[in-house]
């Protein structure tokens, strides 16, 4: 009775996707089952699939081991043992299932190894440590090429960037970079990156990957926080200095300004720093801003979960809850509260833009001072070079300058925050009411707290059913 065997077939890089590689190598393999007699009943296929990196799981390789210890096959056929495994311990994980099962049947085109014998195993064990000897030295020479390649500022090539166009990597696609700097003024005006992210994949931004129902939280920070924004070239996710001490400067267009993009990543770490996976979104303008009249407790939105669309019944209602420690004796409905305190605050705000214009400092003002160190540092380094000072002289000037560079640029990083947060916060006195809530809650929000420190609900008193505006109580700033 005919041997039953598995073909294996892998090839690491398939940049077309065509799985030509893996389909030469299985009409080979079933080529030399036939010569040897043998039934080849299944096709195990890893495409485009590394077997030399460690943190690469290879799922048909993973089954072909299952199904050849459960005795569902009684051998294999490879193209090529390296197709097979490059890392020792791929290998020894096969050695110890043909010790278990001594009649296994293994064979390769390219060489004629049995896995069965000593000798078969000791010659498989040189051949996988040069296959891996081999990928260790193509890997070492691809990051020699890399680091070569970003310390020439020049792009690492690969799909294009969210912000850039895909036909051409160095040039910045207008609508992307749009899209990034509206959401950027949304960052720093108090809108969180979950917001953004969520309307970016209702609208197809952010180039998704396919099949994918929601896009990853920190995929979004990437693409609004990336060095890439301000031209800084970057070498394993960290910023790549020169020897002048200064950011390499990669050779495509920027979307971003320094002092834009700082503000922007300040802004992201100080939301992390504050409030650190606690930053919840909330549904109701309100929530949290609102206070009871009886007990000064803070009122929530809640739901109506009998509101219909055309129904007469409130959609949500601000309720004093007794389950957060309230009275539960106090409660609105919701929109028409909304709607009177957002006429209310962007009232107060136009009446004070007219009276008030307060100029925003647009330079750093101690941008020389960091300019100087900079241009210190970079002496130092130029006369260790030159052998006018000794390394160790070098080492013991050069901490304090890298301290004091450090602590200036977190300076300009506040400075330039607090800046573009003014900007993207001094319009609202522009906004129509319509125009106000379009905005996300967050934005909302903001606005809303310019204006209020709380918003007290008095009790409306038994048998009041009509919203009465005087029963609000604004507390301004």
């Amino acid at each position: 009775m005919a041997r039953k065997v598995g073909i294996y077939t892998r090839i690491s890089r398939d940049d077309e996707g065509d799985a030509l590689g893996v389909a030469r190598q299985q009409k080979d393999c079933e080529r030399l089952s036939d010569l040897r007699a043998w039934q080849a009943v299944k096709v195990y296929e890893d495409n485009d699939v590394s077997a030399f990196k460690r943190n690469v799981v290879r799922d048909d390789f993973e089954l072909m081991l299952k199904d050849l210890r459960a005795g569902l096959i009684d051998g294999i056929v490879a193209y090529d043992l390296d197709r097979l495994a490059r890392q020792p311990r791929d290998l020894e994980r096969l050695i110890e299932i043909f010790d278990e099962r001594p009649r296994l049947e293994f064979a390769t085109v390219t060489n004629d190894i049995n896995l069965g014998t000593p000798d078969g195993r000791t010659m498989a064990r040189i051949m996988v440590a040069f296959a891996n000897k081999s990928s260790h030295d193509s890997s070492r020479r691809i990051r020699r090429k890399h680091l070569e390649l970003a310390q020439q500022g020049r792009d690492s090539g690969g799909p294009a960037p969210y912000g850039w166009r895909k036909d051409d990597r160095t040039k910045v696609d207008p609508d992307a970079a749009a899209a990034i700097r509206e959401a950027q003024r949304e960052i720093l005006a108090g809108v969180r990156i979950g917001t953004i992210r969520t309307r970016w994949q209702e609208q197809g931004l952010g180039n998704p990957r396919a099949g994918t129902k929601r896009m990853a939280h920190h995929h979004v920070e990437h693409i609004l926080t990336s060095p890439r924004l301000v031209g800084y070239r970057t070498y394993h996710g960290e910023i790549l200095y020169g020897e002048n001490g200064q950011p390499v400067r990669g050779d495509w267009e920027t979307i971003n300004t320094v002092e834009e993009w700082e503000a922007v990543c300040a802004a992201v770490a100080e939301r992390k720093q504050k409030r650190p996976g606690k930053f919840l979104a909330r549904k109701y303008l309100l929530s949290g801003i609102a206070r009871c009249g009886l007990c000064k407790n803070k009122i929530r939105g809640q739901n109506n979960p009998r509101w219909e669309p055309g129904s007469r019944a409130a959609k949500y209602t601000y309720q004093c809850s007794g389950v957060n420690g309230g009275c539960g004796k106090v409660s609105r409905t919701g929109e028409p509260f909304d709607k009177l305190i957002a006429q209310l605050v962007l009232e107060e705000q136009r009446e004070r833009a007219a009276v008030t214009s307060v100029p925003i400092e647009r330079r750093w003002p101690r941008d020389a001072e960091l300019e100087e160190i900079e241009q210190d540092m970079a002496q130092l380094v130029e006369a260790e070079r030159s052998k006018q000072i000794s390394v160790a002289t070098l080492l013991q000037l050069l901490p304090g300058k890298e301290r004091a560079r450090d602590e200036l640029k977190l300076e300009r990083a506040r400075f330039y925050k607090e800046q573009k947060q003014a900007e993207a916060k001094e319009n609202a006195s522009d906004l129509s009411l319509d125009e106000f809530f379009a905005l996300p809650i967050e934005r909302q929000q903001e606005i809303v707290l310019h204006s209020l420190s709380a918003v007290i609900i008095h009790p409306a008193g038994r048998g009041r059913r009509k919203f009465d505006p005087s029963l609000i109580e604004p507390v301004w700033h």
